[in-house]
């Protein structure tokens, strides 16, 4: 892949791979952690489980807002305060003395989290007008972010068995402290001229259902389900779901396009981003507690034996572009579902004893459901979208991936908690893996739903709803590109004013077989951020 030619561009682009590189490390690493973390600080696994919930719900919360404030505020402005806040949040959390400590610190770091994201992707957008360098860019940095989290477990084994889990937050604060300095010079600034609304009561209803479904769960198990604090936890979130949905219908520029849901490829590619990511939030939460504490490997062993996952999804990460492009998405999502079916199985009959081969068996067979999973699910929420509504349609799909990472770290750990919480002596290696048993199933039930939604939503009744829902949506007139006030460097950025996301009006490009994704009104899968867990 050929870089993009300009020095500015360069610049820019090495700020923006830099910035997603620290998160997707980050996001991986920590899993590697947990064990030693559980040890080092005597946390439960619910302890564990909001280590790591903290976060996800925070990104998960904000990340629909995080696109429009970077809009209205200006994108190196926003980009660089995320940063600032995940450098801070990784302090303090490498400098936390206690559990509570380390939780209030992962929302810190949470806040940049859920901004790094999306705000790089547009500032890239906005960099390069020429749609062929622009293409090659966001390839970059989205490959520069699958990097991060393929070799997130390996690296942040190396830096636990080196320096302690520590290590994997303050590996943060250079990393972050270079993207600052050298996002002040070389990233231009830019914003649009009118943005889309801000929804506070929507953001507010969407952090409280979120928070406390997680909550309830994540706490059922030590307090009881009928205990006032989980009833009225589970009260909450109900309560938020109901007001949300008729307040959404209601606004003009809604938090969720509740619309969409008309399409059923769409609302598959929702359900499909829920399923395989819950399944993968509870598996990195389970497979490094199941390497140390069951196999009793080291942080960096269980690094290395956790391999087989990430070159997997890297490997058929693009084989899943090229098999949408010729047979569409149902195929990639079966041959994904199916994969992450034989995975399950094969953790679910997993016990101290069992062989390496067939554990590592396991983990490939996980990575290529991964890898053969995003692509089409991505595709199927922006196919028949309105070119001016298919940023939003990713950002949701792209949204409801955190929403099912959380969901599954709080329901598998849960899972665990209750079966650890029924057996005593749960230091033994036997019952521990009996413990987790359950979880595997879950995970099962994850890989068959996604094989049994593409083949629902992929065939011409459910295309023929894409087009049915997008028939209905509102006409929107194409915005006309105006220019934001210069960079640093006098650079200008031509932004369309409204574009969702932060993607310039005039930067969707005709269909492409190319990229991998077939989509109605041409939107490259070039152009969807990374799915980052």
């Amino acid at each position: 892949m050929t870089a993009p030619q300009s020095a500015h561009g360069r610049l820019a682009l090495t700020v923006c791979c830099l910035a997603v590189l620290m998160v997707g490390l980050d996001s991986t690493a920590l899993n590697v952690a947990l064990p030693v973390m559980r040890r080092e600080l005597d946390a439960s696994i619910a302890g564990l489980q909001w280590v790591v919930d903290a976060y996800n719900l925070v990104v998960a919360a904000l990340m629909l807002l995080a696109g429009s404030v970077g809009d209205r505020t200006g994108r190196r402005r926003t980009l660089r305060a995320g940063v600032a806040a995940f450098v801070a949040g990784s302090a303090l959390c490498g400098l936390a003395p206690g559990l509570d400590t380390l939780i209030g610190s992962r929302v810190v770091q949470a806040l940049g989290g859920a901004v790094i994201a999306p705000v790089s992707l547009s500032v890239i957008t906005h960099t390069f007008p020429d749609r062929a360098e622009r293409s090659r860019a966001i390839g970059m940095w989205s490959g520069t972010f699958g990097i991060g989290l393929a070799v997130g477990p390996l690296v942040g084994g190396v830096l636990v068995a080196a320096e302690g889990w520590r290590s994997i937050f303050w590996i943060n604060v250079p990393v972050g402290l270079a993207v600052l300095a050298l996002s002040a010079r070389h990233l231009p600034e830019s914003r649009t001229p009118a943005p889309r609304r801000t929804d506070p009561l929507g953001q507010f209803l969407v952090i409280a259902l979120l928070g406390c479904l997680t909550y309830a769960v994540i706490d059922a198990p030590h307090r009881g389900w009928a205990s006032p604090v989980v009833l009225g936890c589970l009260a909450v979130a109900a309560a938020s779901l109901t007001t949300l949905i008729p307040y959404e219908h209601r606004r003009r520029d809604p938090l969720i396009e509740l619309g969409f849901f008309r399409s059923v490829p769409f609302t598959g590619s929702v359900v499909v981003s829920l399923a395989a990511f819950a399944a993968l939030g509870g598996f990195l939460f389970l497979s490094t507690l199941y390497l140390q504490d069951v196999r009793g490997l080291s942080a960096l062993s269980a690094g290395l034996w956790m391999l087989p996952m990430p070159v997997a999804t890297v490997l058929l990460a693009p084989v899943a572009g090229r098999l949408v492009a010729r047979h569409g998405p149902r195929l990639p999502l079966v041959l994904a579902g199916l994969a992450t079916v034989l995975s399950g199985l094969s953790f679910a009959v997993l016990h101290a004893g069992s062989s390496v081969a067939l554990l590592l068996l396991a983990y490939g067979l996980f990575g290529a459901g991964v890898g053969l999973v995003d692509v089409p699910a991505t595709g199927l929420a922006v196919a028949g979208m309105p070119r001016a509504r298919a940023g939003v349609a990713s950002a949701i799909s792209t949204a409801s991936c955190r929403v099912g990472v959380s969901v599954g770290v709080a329901v598998m750990g849960a899972v665990l908690s209750a079966g650890l919480g029924r057996t005593p002596g749960t230091g033994d290696a036997a019952v521990f893996a009996d413990a987790t048993r359950p979880a595997w199933w879950i995970v099962t039930g994850c890989g068959a739903v996604v094989a049994i939604l593409g083949v629902l939503v992929t065939g011409p009744r459910a295309r023929g709803t894409a087009r049915e829902a997008s028939a209905g949506e509102a006409p929107v007139e194409e915005p006309q590109a105006t220019e934001a006030p210069a960079g640093p460097r006098g650079t200008r950025s031509r932004t369309a004013p409204g574009a969702p996301g932060g993607i310039p009006g005039n930067s969707l490009p005709k269909a492409s077989r190319r990229a991998g994704i077939e989509t109605l009104h041409g939107v490259e899968e070039n152009f969807l951020p990374p799915r980052d867990v």
